[in-house]
C-alpha cells in the first residue's frame, strides 16, 4: 500500500506512480485512438451529409450518464470489498492482542506460553499468504516439525487454530486452566477463525462476470461510437476526446478491480505486511519471559 500525505495535492498531479492507469492503459489508448480516428474519416469524408448525425448528441450525453451511475456503483462496490477488507484486519490485530494478554495472564507454563507467543505470531502471517495462495514458511516462528505441519495443512489457519485447542485442552486436563478460562480463549480463537471466513468470502467472491462484462462492453460501444455525436462540431479532435473519455472511463473500472481484491501486493492494495509486523511486535512484547 502507497502511504502518502494527503495534503500535497499539486505533488500527486505530477507523479506517476507503478499503478497508475495512463501506464496500464496506453496500448488501449493508442488503440482506441487509431480505431476512433479511423471511424471519424470514414464518416467524415462518406457520411457527413447524414443529417441525423448532428442530432444525436443529447443521446449520447443522456447514455453517458447512465454510465457514470454504472460506475459509481461499481467504484463503490469494490470499495465497500477494500474498506471491509481493512476492518477485519483491524479486528485481527485487536483479537491478537486480546488472546496475548489474556494468555499472559492465565498460562504460567513456560512452554505453553512460548507455544501461543509463536502460534498467535504466526496466523496473521499464515492468514495473510493463504489469501495470496502461499505460505512462507521462512515467516514462520517454531520447529522444523511444526512449520511442516502448517506449510502443508489444507487449510493453514484452521491447523493454527487446531494447535491451539489442543493445547488449551491440555492445560484443562492438567489443572492449569478452569473451564471458564477455556471458554474466554474459545471466544478469541473463535473470532480468529470468524475473521479467516470473511476474508476468504471477500477473496473468493469477486463481482459477477456478466455484470464485468457488460460494463467493459458498454464502454467500448460507446467510447467508438462518440464520432457519431460530435464529428459535426469537432471534426478529427473527436479522437482526442475519445481517448480522453476512455482513460477516464476505463480507469475507473481498472482502479475498482485492484482494490476489490485488497489481500494482494498492488499499490492500492491492504498493508496486511505491516499489520502481520506490528502484531508480531506487540505479541512477543507482551509475552516475553
Amino acid at each position: 500500500m502507497i502511504k502518502y500525505n494527503p495534503k500535497l495535492w499539486i505533488t500527486h498531479i505530477f507523479h506517476v506512480a507503478k499503478s497508475d492507469t495512463l501506464r496500464i492503459l496506453w496500448k488501449e489508448m493508442l488503440i482506441m485512438g487509431i480505431l476512433t480516428t479511423g471511424i471519424t474519416y470514414v464518416e467524415i469524408n462518406f457520411f457527413d451529409h447524414i443529417q441525423f448525425l448532428t442530432e444525436i448528441t443529447g443521446v449520447y450525453s443522456l447514455v453517458g450518464f447512465v454510465l457514470s451511475l454504472l460506475l459509481v456503483f461499481r467504484t463503490n462496490t469494490a470499495y465497500d470489498r477494500w474498506w471491509e477488507g481493512r476492518k477485519k484486519w483491524g479486528e485481527m490485530v485487536n483479537n491478537t492482542r486480546n488472546l496475548a494478554a489474556k494468555v499472559d495472564s492465565k498460562i504460567v507454563n513456560d512452554q505453553s506460553r512460548k507455544k501461543f507467543s509463536r502460534w498467535i505470531v504466526n496466523y496473521p502471517f499464515v492468514l495473510k499468504e493463504h489469501l495470496r495462495d502461499g505460505v512462507k514458511r521462512e515467516e514462520l516462528l517454531g520447529t522444523a516439525e511444526e512449520v511442516d505441519q502448517i506449510v502443508e495443512a489444507s487449510h493453514p489457519p484452521t491447523k493454527l487454530t487446531s494447535m491451539m485447542y489442543k493445547e488449551f485442552k491440555t492445560l484443562k486436563a492438567n489443572g492449569e486452566l478452569t473451564e471458564e478460562e477455556y471458554r474466554i480463549f474459545d471466544t478469541n480463537i473463535n473470532a480468529l477463525l470468524d475473521i479467516t471466513g470473511a476474508c476468504e468470502r471477500i477473496k473468493n467472491t469477486p463481482i459477477p462476470y456478466s455484470y464485468s462484462l457488460f460494463l467493459k462492453k458498454f464502454i467500448f460501444i460507446y467510447v467508438t461510437t462518440l464520432p457519431l455525436a460530435f464529428v459535426p462540431t469537432f471534426g478529427y479532435g473527436t479522437a482526442l476526446i475519445a481517448i480522453f473519455i476512455f482513460y477516464v472511463l476505463v480507469s475507473m473500472e481498472v482502479l475498482a478491480e485492484e482494490i476489490e481484491d485488497p489481500f494482494g501486493q498492488d499499490d492500492n492494495d491492504l498493508p496486511t505486511d505491516d499489520l502481520c509486523h506490528k502484531i508480531k511486535a506487540n505479541v512477543e512484547d507482551l509475552l516475553r519471559n
